[in-house]
C-alpha cells in the first residue's frame, strides 16, 4: 500500500472568526448538534481521551460523550480501570472529536473532577439493562483467559438480577473534563486549514486563529 498516495482535499467549508462564538462551550455545543443531525456519522459522541500513567506514558483510548454543559464534558468508565488510575495518578486530561466526514475536528485539554454518586447513579439506571449487566461482568482493563470466562459471568450476573433493579457498582462511576482550551479545526484547501483557540485565562476565554 503506498500510503503517500492516500490524500484528499478539504474543500467543504471554511471558518473565520465571524463564524465562531466568544463562548466555547456554546460553540462546541453547536458543532456537536450540527454533527449529529448530519447523519454522516456513526458516532458524534465519540471522544478519544488521553490521559498519562505514573511513569509519563500516555495513553489513548475512546469513550462516549454523556452530558455537556458550561461546567464540562461527561464521561462514565469502570473506576478501577487503566484510565481511571492515570487519572487518580494526573488529573490532567485531553479529548479529541474525529469528525472527518464533516472535515472538523475538536480538541479539548483540561483537569477531571469526579461526579457526584448521585448523578452515577441517576444515569446507570438510564442504561439498558444489558449494559448495567456489563458493568457488573467487566474488570475493565485486566486480563482474562477467554471470552468465554467473561460470557459466563454475565450469564451468571443475568440469572442473579432476573427480577428488580440492578444496583450500581461502587467501581463504576463518571468524570467531567473541566476544560481550560479548546480548538476547532476546519479543513482547508490545499492544507491550509482553518484553526481557532480558546483558552481560559483569568476566567475570560481568549480567541485567537493558528496556522495551519
Amino acid at each position: 500500500m503506498d500510503l503517500h498516495s492516500v490524500r484528499r482535499d478539504y474543500e467543504r467549508a471554511t471558518l473565520s472568526r465571524n463564524d465562531i462564538v466568544q463562548n466555547p462551550f456554546n460553540q462546541f455545543e453547536s458543532w456537536l448538534a450540527a454533527a449529529h443531525a448530519s447523519g454522516a456519522l456513526s458516532d458524534p459522541t465519540a471522544m478519544t481521551i488521553a490521559t498519562v500513567n505514573a511513569s509519563g506514558n500516555p495513553r489513548q483510548r475512546t469513550v462516549l460523550l454523556k452530558q455537556n454543559d458550561h461546567r464540562g464534558l461527561v464521561f462514565f468508565t469502570n473506576l478501577n480501570s487503566a484510565k481511571a488510575q492515570d487519572l487518580a495518578t494526573n488529573p490532567a486530561i485531553s479529548a479529541h472529536f474525529s469528525w472527518l466526514a464533516l472535515e472538523q475536528q475538536v480538541s479539548v485539554e483540561g483537569r477531571i473532577e469526579l461526579l457526584p454518586r448521585s448523578d452515577v447513579e441517576t444515569y446507570f439506571h438510564s442504561r439498558p439493562r444489558e449494559s448495567q449487566l456489563g458493568a457488573w461482568a467487566s474488570q475493565q482493563s485486566q486480563p482474562i483467559d477467554s471470552r468465554a470466562s467473561m460470557e459466563l459471568v454475565y450469564q451468571e450476573l443475568t440469572e442473579k438480577y432476573k427480577s428488580g433493579d440492578i444496583p450500581v457498582p461502587e467501581h463504576w462511576g463518571g468524570y467531567r473534563i473541566v476544560p481550560h482550551r479548546f480548538e476547532f479545526w476546519q479543513g482547508g484547501k490545499f492544507r491550509l486549514h482553518d484553526r481557532f483557540e480558546y483558552v481560559l485565562t483569568d476566567n475570560d476565554w481568549h480567541i485567537q486563529r493558528l496556522q495551519p
